[in-house]
């Protein structure tokens, strides 16, 4: 995107601040629903800055702009703002301002700031409003100025809703509407509202897709013992979808409608609403008649049942064989001397995921950065960045696919030709993380944050790290990134509880050289009970080798050669039968056995 074009965004933003009387604007790249992942409505964030990653804030001052990332973006930021005056700030580092705090040190007492109340929480709205208040500094939640200045706005999606089958998601409706009223009841509430779509999507047991990677319905959902009401553009809609919702006892109504209806709610009606996914907005809406706690959507939603276990298995078989086939490719083509680009191997992932008639999406958009683009964590090949694949450096690739029983994320590292030690030494410092969170057994209420380091410790005994999470959370036929729980230095106080689908992806990046990040999906399962109480364990369900000639032995133990092995065993045995001769001989070379 040229320079001048983002400049003159910026000043057409600052137009419209003075004349609303704001002196600076806080723009969070999400959606009326806080998503991570967003429609391109939503991509504000990237139409006045032409950063593309997933995460980040800008700031737009009546003198500034800058762009808030973090770690994984630290890199790609810094590139895709460059010569636009725009101010890179990154995000958890020591010397690195928090927003409050830039513009508390940098406005005048009196000053206004500025946000669209729809897009942040009701708990960052109220500390973002008393800190400013400390300062003498003025919040405006209705500061919305976007269509102006965006003439060729996206519309919101218009994609039609599909129901996911209970074969697949195990649980109808209207049984999950009825246990999550229940606990609502619990928690001093009589209704429930979210805007949450990952929310909505699972207890309705609907799909579609209106986020790219993300087969979910733009909407809100009121949830109430009295009547239940999806707000929805009715282009989405179906006579399928309606007859199912209907059943569940869920009435239909405009998407545009939600405030109107929440403003005529009765003042005796109590509505409980998540501090951390809705929106400050709706808060005063409701304000005067709602409470505040963790949705009881979340922990049902991330705790899978036993179809939904099975189809994610199912899956991950799928998606191993798929993995064979393109790492078999790719290797072949480089060997033969083939042109092959970094978004040419998306395009063979693609190609072998689509091939099964259960696919239907990417996860997310394919990763696949070759030597110094690996260093970026959530490289994202363009046309003007795309390089070819050769020998000597690494090939990271962070892939995975939404199939209708389950959704699959994994990473691999692999040389392309023959390694150097350093890549060799880095790899296997980063694996030997892995392992320890594969193998991990912890007690009943653990947390992610308490295996975290777990991960990190190989690394940082050579004074070496990564800054990202080592887990996230993922979805069943949904978002790939999902909660409430993680494995990470900060803290989600979500416990680790059996059923749980999480990411186990520690990593190393070394900028201008490589990158390495080895990442298996693993469930939490029921390890044994003692007069101690119950423990639990991880079970790995993700299926493809490992680069057997990125272990440097030498410095494994017994025991994390031997989880390596029993690992390959596992992939050879559970995906040879889906595979040709010719790749299951692939395959049994690239899991033979390590010797130290």
């Amino acid at each position: 995107m040229q320079n001048d074009v983002i400049i003159e965004r910026i000043v057409a933003l600052r137009k419209e601040m003075n004349h609303a009387g704001v002196n600076a604007v806080i723009l969070p790249r999400t959606d009326a629903h806080l998503s991570e992942y967003i429609s391109d409505h939503w991509h504000i964030v990237r139409h006045l800055s032409g950063f593309t990653g997933s995460a980040g804030t800008m700031v737009v001052t009546e003198k500034e702009a800058l762009l808030w990332v973090d770690s994984r973006y630290f890199l790609q930021g810094a590139q895709q703002i460059e010569g636009t005056g725009i101010i890179l700030m990154k995000d958890g580092l020591p010397d690195t301002p928090s927003i409050v705090e830039y513009l508390c040190e940098n406005l005048h007492k009196g000053d206004t700031v500025g946000i669209n109340g729809m897009l942040m929480s009701i708990d960052e709205t109220a500390s973002l409003r008393s800190r400013l208040h400390e300062s003498g500094l003025k919040l405006d939640v209705k500061f919305d100025p976007i269509d102006k200045i965006w003439e060729d706005r996206p519309s919101l999606p218009s994609d039609k809703i599909f129901v996911h089958d209970e074969k697949y998601a195990g649980e109808s409706a209207a049984h999950k509407i009825h246990r999550i009223l229940a606990d609502t009841h619990t928690k001093g509430a009589d209704a429930l509202f979210t805007s949450a779509l990952d929310e909505i999507a699972w207890v309705l047991n609907i799909r579609s897709n209106d986020v790219p990677c993300n087969p979910v319905a733009t909407s809100f959902l009121y949830l109430a013992p009295t009547g239940s009401t999806l707000f929805v553009d009715e282009a989405k809609m179906t006579s399928e979808v309606a007859a199912h919702l209907k059943d569940a006892g869920v009435a239909v109504a405009p998407y545009d409608d939600v405030q109107r209806f929440l403003a005529a709610v009765p003042k005796e009606t109590v509505v409980l609403l998540s501090g951390s996914r809705a929106s400050g907005a709706i808060a005063e809406i409701l304000n005067g008649h709602f409470v505040k706690g963790d949705s009881p959507i979340a922990m049902p939603k991330a705790i899978k049942n036993e179809v939904q276990i099975q189809g994610i298995r199912t899956s991950h078989i799928r998606d191993g064989v798929a993995m064979v086939r393109s790492l078999m490719e790719i290797e072949q083509t480089v060997n033969e001397g083939k042109k092959l680009t970094e978004i040419g191997v998306a395009d063979i992932l693609l190609k072998h995921r689509s091939a099964s008639d259960m696919f239907f999406d990417l996860s997310f958009e394919s990763i696949c950065g070759f030597g110094p683009h690996g260093a970026i964590v959530h490289y994202s090949a363009t046309p003007e960045s795309d390089i070819e694949i050769t020998k000597g450096n690494l090939l990271l690739i962070d892939s995975g696919a939404n199939y209708f029983d389950g959704t699959t994320d994994i990473t691999r590292t692999i040389a392309i030709g023959t390694p150097t030690e350093d890549m060799r030494h880095d790899f296997t410092l980063v694996m030997k993380g892995h392992i320890a969170i594969a193998t991990a057994i912890f007690p009943e209420g653990t947390r992610g944050a308490q295996l975290d380091g777990m991960a990190r410790m190989p690394l940082w005994k050579e004074g070496k790290s990564y800054l990202h999470g080592t887990g996230h959370g993922v979805g069943h036929f949904l978002n790939v990134h999902e909660g409430p729980q993680s494995i990470r230095l900060n803290d989600t106080f979500a416990p680790l509880t059996p059923g749980m689908l999480t990411s186990n992806e520690p990593g190393v990046y070394l900028a201008d050289r490589y990158g390495v990040r080895c990442e298996n999906l693993v469930l939490t399962i029921p390890y044994e009970e003692t007069e101690f109480g119950k423990f639990y364990a991880f079970e790995t369900i993700t299926l493809c080798p490992f680069d057997r000639s990125l272990f440097q032995t030498a410095i494994m133990t017994p025991e994390e050669i031997d989880w390596v092995n029993a690992y390959h065993k596992m992939v050879y045995d559970r995906l040879a039968p889906a595979l040709s001769a010719s790749e299951r001989e692939w395959l049994s070379a690239a899991t033979a056995p390590l010797v130290k």
